[in-house]
C-alpha cells in the first residue's frame, strides 16, 4: 500500500514579515560598518619594501637592522635570566640544610623595619661592593685597559681612578675607543689623535651578538663562504690589542694579569667575549649586569680580569648622571634623565633622526615621539614617560649613532706630566698599534654626519672609589631638597602677593566705577547700583559693569 504524499510547509510569508527582516538585516550591517569604522580596521597590506628612490634608505635598512638586534638581545637576556633561576634552584636540591623555608618565619619576626632598612641601605652596599672589587681588579692588574665610548671618549674618563692607577706605581693605562662602529670615520681619526698624546690607544668594535657555542661558529661562517657574516659577529682591533698585550708581555719576561675597568654600557664584558671568542661573561641591554670581580684565562701567559663599573658622583652634570648612571644601585627618573640629555643633543639632528616636527621644550619632544611611535595610555593618551625611558634607552644603548667634538687644545690632567706619559708609553709597539688603528679605521664602516647626532660632552665624569665618600651623597641631597623647598615658599609667597595686590586693585576700581555711575543715573538707581557694589567689595568678587539694572 501506497503512502500518502505529506505536503511540504509552504515558504511563502506576509509582506509585513519579509519587509521587517529586511529592515533588521539593513540596521544590523549599519551598525557593523559604524563599529568597524571607529576601531580603523582595515585589510593587511603587503609590505612593498623601502623603494630605490627613498632619500634615506640605507637609515631605514640599518633601522630595521638594529631593531632585530635589540630583539635577539632581549631574548638572550630572558634565556640568561632563566638560566640563572634554574642555577638557584639547583643549589637548593644540592645544600638541603638552605631551605627557603627556615627564612620566612624570620622575616615575619623582623617585620616592616627589615624590607624598610633594605631599601634604604641595599643601593649603599652595592656600591661599597662595587668600590671594593674595582680596587681588588686595580691591584691585581699589570695592566689596566680603560674602556671609553667612542660616541663620548672625554665623558667615559673618571680622573679619580685614573689617578688611583698613576699612584699605584708600575702599572700601564691603556685606553679602548669602543662602539668605534657609531661615529663618523673623521671623528674618530680626530679622537684617536686626541688621546693617543696621553697615552696609548686601541681602536675596537667588540662583537655583541652572543656566541653560546663558541669557536663553531666561526667554522661554520667559514665553511658557508657565500654568505656574508651578521654585522654583530664581526670584531675590529682584536689582532692590534693582542699584539699589544703580547708584545709587552714579551718584554716583561713573565705572566700578565690585564684589568678591565670603565662606566657602565662601555662594553667590558663584550671585549674580554671578543678576544674570547665565546660567551663568558654576562652582556645584556641593560647597565651595570656584572657586580664582581671575574678572572678569564685568555692563553698560559695573559689573564684577564673583569670588573664592575665606575659608581658616579653626585656632583657631575645631569646629563652625566643620566648616561653613567645603572639603574640597579641609582634611583633614576627617566623623565628627567631623558630631558638632559635632549638639552646637550642638536635639536636639528634629533627632529630628523626621530621625524617628528620641531619642538620647544622636552615634553613637547615626548608627546610628539609618543605619537609618534603609537604609545598611549588609556584614553589615548601619550605616554610621555615611555617615550622618555625609549629615548633613555637608546642614548645609552649600543645602537644611536652620536658624536662629540674634540677639544680645541690639548691640556694634560693635572696627575699627568711628561715622565708619566713617557713611562706609559715604555714597553709598547706603538708603531706596530698605530698600523692595526689604521687598518681598523679603514675597515670599519661607520655612519656619515648627516646621519648621526651631535652631542655636546660635559667633559671627565668624576667617580667615587673611597668608601667613605658614598655617605656623604645623602645629607647634600637632603640639603638640596630643603633648598629647592625655600625657593618654592619664596614663590608661592610672592604669588600671594601679586593675587592680593590684584584684589586690592580690582576693589579700588569698583570703588571708581560707582562713583561715576552715581553721577550719571538717578536718585532710584543709584541707590540699587550701590547696594550691589557694597556688596560686591565685601565678597571680593568679579562683576560686570555693562549691565543695566532697572
Amino acid at each position: 500500500m501506497k503512502r500518502p504524499k505529506l505536503k511540504k510547509a509552504s515558504k511563502r510569508m506576509t509582506c509585513h514579515k519579509r519587509y521587517k527582516i529586511q529592515k533588521k538585516v539593513r540596521e544590523h550591517h549599519r551598525k557593523l560598518r559604524k563599529e568597524a569604522k571607529k576601531r580603523g580596521h582595515k585589510k593587511p597590506r603587503k609590505d612593498p619594501g623601502v623603494p630605490n628612490s627613498a632619500p634615506f634608505k640605507e637609515a631605514l635598512l640599518r633601522e630595521a637592522e638594529l631593531r632585530k638586534q635589540r630583539l635577539e638581545e632581549l631574548k638572550q637576556q630572558q634565556k640568561l635570566d632563566r638560566q640563572k633561576e634554574l642555577e638557584k634552584k639547583r643549589k637548593l636540591e644540592t645544600n638541603p640544610d638552605i631551605k627557603p623555608s627556615n627564612v620566612e618565619p624570620m622575616e615575619k619576626a623582623f617585620g616592616l623595619c627589615k624590607t624598610e632598612n633594605k631599601a634604604k641601605s641595599g643601593k649603599q652596599n652595592s656600591k661599597k661592593l662595587y668600590c671594593q672589587e674595582l680596587k681588588k681588579v686595580i691591584e691585581a692588574s699589570d695592566v689596566v685597559l680603560e674602556v671609553l665610548d667612542a660616541r663620548d671618549p672625554l665623558g667615559c674618563r673618571c680622573p679619580q681612578v685614573e689617578e688611583a692607577i698613576v699612584q699605584s706605581g708600575q702599572k700601564k693605562l691603556v685606553l679602548i675607543l669602543n662602539k668605534s662602529d657609531l661615529v663618523p670615520k673623521e671623528n674618530l681619526e680626530s679622537w684617536l689623535n686626541y688621546l693617543k698624546k696621553e697615552l696609548p690607544t686601541v681602536v675596537f668594535r667588540a662583537s655583541t651578538k652572543p656566541k653560546d657555542k663558541g669557536k663553531m661558529i666561526t667554522k661554520r661562517v667559514k665553511a658557508k663562504k657565500n654568505v656574508a657574516p651578521f654585522r654583530s659577529e664581526v670584531c675590529f682591533g682584536k689582532e692590534g690589542l693582542w699584539k699589544l698585550l703580547g708584545g709587552f708581555q714579551e718584554t716583561c719576561g713573565k705572566a700578565i694579569q690585564v684589568g678591565v675597568i670603565g662606566f657602565p654600557n662601555v662594553g667590558k664584558s663584550s671585549i674580554i667575549n671578543s678576544l674570547k671568542q665565546e660567551q663568558i661573561c654576562n652582556v645584556g641591554v641593560s647597565m651595570g649586569l656584572t657586580r664582581s670581580m671575574q678572572v678569564v684565562p685568555l692563553d698560559k701567559q695573559i689573564t684577564i680580569i673583569d670588573s664592575p663599573s665606575f659608581i658616579v658622583s653626585p656632583l657631575n652634570s645631569s646629563s652625566a648622571l643620566a648616561l653613567r648612571s645603572p639603574a640597579s644601585i641609582e634611583v633614576v627618573k627617566p623623565m628627567e634623565a631623558a630631558s638632559a640629555i635632549l638639552a646637550q643633543a642638536d635639536a636639528r639632528q634629533v627632529v630628523l633622526k626621530y621625524t617628528v616636527p620641531g619642538y620647544r621644550n622636552s615634553l613637547e619632544f615626548f608627546t610628539m615621539l609618543a605619537q609618534r611611535r603609537g604609545m598611549h595610555q588609556k584614553g589615548g593618551i601619550p605616554n610621555v614617560e615611555g617615550a622618555a625611558k625609549l629615548l633613555w634607552s637608546e642614548w645609552t644603548g649600543a645602537s644611536l649613532a652620536y658624536y662629540c667634538h674634540t677639544p680645541t687644545s690639548w691640556t694634560p690632567p693635572p696627575y699627568f706630566n711628561e715622565s708619566i706619559v713617557v713611562d706609559m708609553k715604555r714597553d709598547f709597539n706603538l708603531e706596530e698599534l698605530e698600523k692595526n688603528n689604521a687598518q681598523s679605521i679603514k675597515a670599519i664602516k661607520g655612519p656619515h654626519l648627516a646621519n648621526s647626532i651631535l652631542f655636546q660632552s660635559s667633559g671627565l665624569t668624576n667617580g667615587i672609589i673611597e668608601e667613605k665618600d658614598i655617605h656623604e651623597e645623602l645629607p647634600k641631597r637632603k640639603e638640596r631638597k630643603q633648598e629647592e623647598k625655600e625657593d618654592d615658599k619664596d614663590s608661592d609667597q610672592e604669588i600671594i602677593d601679586e593675587e592680593v595686590d590684584e584684589k586690592s586693585s580690582g576693589m579700588f576700581a569698583a570703588e571708581e566705577t560707582r562713583e561715576a555711575l552715581s553721577e550719571e543715573s538717578t536718585a532710584g538707581e543709584q541707590s540699587t547700583r550701590s547696594f550691589i557694589l557694597d556688596k560686591m567689595i565685601e565678597d571680593d568678587d568679579a562683576y560686570d559693569f555693562s549691565t543695566d539694572y532697572v
